[in-house]
């Protein structure tokens, strides 16, 4: 990866795996619903937002 887009990507992707990860281990100890609602709305930003950014990759031509 050398790129900045290359970079953005690989850090959104590693935001995505990291709230899920949050998310399934606030259900797994009980926690809030609430709050694993609210990541799990992050996550599917997130990786709407990493989506986007792929099309954006591929449609300038990398």
């Amino acid at each position: 990866m050398t790129g900045i887009a290359d970079w953005t990507l690989a850090l959104v992707m590693i935001a995505v795996l990291a709230i899920l990860g949050l998310g399934v281990l606030n259900m797994a100890r009980g926690g809030s619903p609430q709050r694993s609602q609210r990541l799990m709305r992050w996550r599917v930003g997130l990786q709407a937002f990493a989506l986007l950014l792929v099309v954006a990759i591929l449609w300038l031509g990398r």
